[in-house]
């Protein structure tokens, strides 16, 4: 009898695995170190349906005071698309003096059953946190279509 070997599943935002690539962020072990990684630990968050880590990384300049998740409403994240991630490459060389940037991204879901999809141009901004630590968080976006 052969053994198959399991490998990890892929993390929701379309990386390797979630315990390499989300999971540090929302756990908290880790800090996102870009606007992108930031914007793809939201996604991941929002798929299970960590609401605590989604109002942590909104900036309190524009963070919601009422919940942002219903447990009416039933959502199935599908597949998340970064848009601009080439243009976020090329400038890694300037990112460690990044303190305000943009992702943009095509979120797939479904609510209740009917297939939507999110174009967003997200807004971030890296400032000092509680502890002095630089951190990315998100403050709103715009829609382009």
């Amino acid at each position: 009898m052969s053994k198959k070997s399991i490998a990890p599943a892929g993390c929701p935002c379309g990386g390797p695995s979630l315990a390499t690539c989300c999971g540090p962020y929302i756990a908290g072990t880790a800090i996102a170190p870009s606007a992108e990684a930031l914007m793809r630990s939201r996604y991941t968050a929002y798929g299970q349906r960590n609401e605590p880590y989604l109002l942590a990384t909104w900036h309190a300049s524009t963070r919601p005071i009422e919940p942002i998740m219903s447990d009416e409403e039933k959502v199935q994240w599908l597949g998340l698309e970064v848009k601009s991630a080439l243009r976020l490459r090329q400038r890694k060389a300037n990112e460690a003096d990044l303190t305000q940037d943009t992702v943009e991204f095509v979120a797939r879901f479904k609510i209740n059953g009917r297939a939507q999809r999110l174009h967003e141009i997200s807004n971030f901004v890296r400032e000092p946190a509680e502890g002095g630590d630089l951190r990315w968080f998100y403050v709103d976006g715009s829609f382009p279509e």
